[in-house]
């Protein structure tokens, strides 16, 4: 089977969404893109995700072309496709319709930086796009979806915010493998259910320093991160 290792880790990186709980029925996908060979690998349209198999995987190329595979491509193939191009140093795209991140993203309202849970995994809010003119949505609507997004980020580093909300439409994350995007994803709807629980509290709730922010996000992802094991220390 070509590209057979790429297939098998976006459906074992479907799989884990599923199981997670971020999408229901068979809403949401995956993909992972071989930047070396020119392709992409997604699920398919419509496949139950307990139905899926490895060979179900589809393979597209960066012009949205299937290059193998017998199925369909997911509908938001273009949008994939587009992060890719927006965004070189990303390996792979989750999209759901995970219910804290959507409530954020249907209210049109970006996530806000509360507290230290947030900034282990995101350096700054989490943007909301504007909405789509009726012109993008109706010519080119998935890839204008794309678009938005990269619009939204900016000139922001994708792997220090590796998620953006849709308005009126969802969130997509993304991260340097499909495993890493499914956790990003993740902790995207356990941020988004903290911040709304803690607005509900009080509406005033502000949002944290940025010495702190940047302190927490740091101690994971910087180049002189202490947060978990280093292969030094676990082969001690």
């Amino acid at each position: 089977m070509k590209h057979s290792a790429l297939r098998q880790a976006v459906l074992d990186a479907n799989f884990k969404l599923y199981e997670s709980g971020l999408v229901i029925s068979t809403f949401g996908n995956v993909s992972a893109i071989d930047r070396a060979n020119g392709v992409v690998a997604i699920k398919p349209s419509g496949v139950s995700y307990k139905a899926m198999e490895t060979g179900d995987i589809v393979i597209t190329d960066l012009d949205g072309r299937v290059v193998d595979g017998d199925l369909r491509p997911s509908s938001d193939l273009d949008t994939h496709i587009e992060l890719y191009k927006s965004f070189p140093t990303i390996g792979a795209v989750v999209h759901t319709h995970s219910y804290f991140a959507t409530a954020w993203a249907q209210s049109g309202q970006p996530i806000p930086v509360m507290g230290t849970t947030h900034a282990d995994y995101f350096n700054g809010t989490i943007p909301v796009t504007r909405q789509l003119t009726d012109c993008e949505i109706r010519d080119d609507y998935v890839r204008n979806t794309g678009r938005v997004i990269a619009e939204a980020l900016g000139n922001r580093d994708p792997l220090s915010i590796p998620a953006a909300l849709v308005n009126d439409h969802g969130p997509f994350c993304w991260g340097k493998d499909a495993a890493d995007a499914v956790h990003n994803a993740e902790m995207l709807e356990a941020v988004a259910k903290i911040a709304l629980h803690s607005r509900q509290i009080s509406l005033e709730s502000p949002e944290i320093s940025t010495a702190l922010l940047d302190r927490h996000f740091q101690r994971k992802h910087g180049s002189s991160a202490t947060y978990g094991q280093t292969e030094r220390s676990k082969q001690v």
